[in-house]
């Protein structure tokens, strides 16, 4: 059993999701011990059905016992908010239309989702999607993409990037090298795509280097196995896929994120001994762990904390990886703005139900 200094340098790498509108005794448990740069807010986190005061009441609660337990002043506070479908927030947060719709409106759609994120305290967006809606069947990607062409595609995830940035919000390319061509789902099976390099870099690829020529700060990847790429792990831990293309032949050099290490497509693997180290050295610096989708208790985490541990301690994860990601996530941290819990003014909020209705129909 790794002790809780061990334990506490996998939280430097750790975005960890919360169980509820209160913190859980598991909760406080392992915000103290594990303390994390991170953590990721789900529906399940905001008091539904009750007026707009009272459920940001509870939840700038939440927002300040998790600094209290972590006892982290700077961290990174984030939310899944694309718009469309993927919301989590009660009214009278907006609700805008979904990526495919946006086209001219995306930068001011994103700018007034910024204006909101900051009113709850977010600090960082896990978007634009910059995924491509190239399968007409995709179950979990569609909509949510900008374009069904690469080029509309990275022209407006680039726009609502920016207007995210220039409002004050941290934005994250997602899913890395591309989840547009899938006809399943990653949440609850591995997807494959038997797509060759070239393929990824006449499609899938294009959006994500125009966001990295841009300078997006972070690339979420994909747990989609690409066989023709690197036959034998999903994207979250090839070096193929991380290094040789996301790092060395596109240039990025920001924070590279895993999708959710509690989807199903990936989740099996992570209860392995060495899987953690394996995605580390492929070029992976921050991990999120959701408690959102196969169970809300915390051991699954401890257990990747303690492999985490394990693996610096037999060698098979070198300190020098670690560090260079720990530089990388210390590097953004350093320039992401905190930002406190406060109620939006009213005619806000109109304005942005009216930009929702505008874009809608563009």
């Amino acid at each position: 059993m790794a002790g809780s200094q061990e334990l506490n340098r996998f939280g430097h790498h750790l975005i960890l999701g919360i169980s509820g509108t209160t913190l859980s005794d598991e909760d406080k448990r392992a915000l103290s011990e594990l303390k994390p740069v991170g953590v990721i807010f789900f529906a399940k986190n905001f008091l539904d059905g009750t007026p707009y005061q009272v459920w940001l009441e509870k939840f700038k609660d939440l927002n300040k016992e998790i600094r209290e337990y972590t006892e982290r002043d700077s961290m990174f506070v984030t939310l899944d908010h694309e718009g469309g479908r993927v919301v989590r927030t009660p009214l009278p947060i907006t609700r805008f239309p979904h990526a495919l719709l946006l086209r001219s409106h995306a930068y001011e759609v994103a700018k007034a989702t910024a204006i909101e994120l900051k009113s709850l305290g977010i600090n960082l967006s896990w978007a634009p999607v910059a995924d491509i809606f190239s399968h007409p069947n995709n179950p979990v990607i569609g909509s949510r993409a900008f374009g069904s062409t690469p080029e509309t595609a990275a022209q407006d995830a680039r726009e609502y990037y920016l207007g995210l940035r220039d409002s004050g919000i941290i934005g994250s390319a997602k899913h890395f090298p591309g989840h547009g061509d899938t006809s399943q789902d990653s949440h609850i099976e591995l997807p494959v795509l038997n797509l060759t390099l070239e393929d990824l870099r006449l499609r899938e690829l294009i959006p994500f280097k125009t966001l990295i020529e841009v300078q997006i700060p972070l690339i979420m990847t994909a747990h989609i196995l690409f066989p023709k790429i690197d036959p034998d792990v999903p994207a979250t831990l090839s070096r193929p896929i991380l290094k040789n293309i996301l790092r060395e032949e596109l240039g990025f050099g920001g924070v590279v994120v895993s999708d959710d290490l509690d989807m199903k497509a990936v989740s099996d693997m992570l209860t392995q001994t060495g899987t953690i180290a394996r995605s580390f050295n492929a070029g992976c610096d921050l991990f999120i762990v959701s408690r959102n989708i196969n169970s809300s208790s915390i051991e699954r985490t401890y257990r990747i904390a303690e492999d985490f541990a394990d693996s610096l301690v037999n060698g098979s994860l070198d300190e020098s990886v670690v560090e260079a990601a720990r530089e990388r996530i210390e590097k953004l941290l350093a320039v992401t703005p905190q930002y406190p819990v406060q109620a939006l003014d009213k005619d806000v909020l109109l304005q942005h139900a009216q930009l929702a209705i505008a874009s809608s129909y563009s």
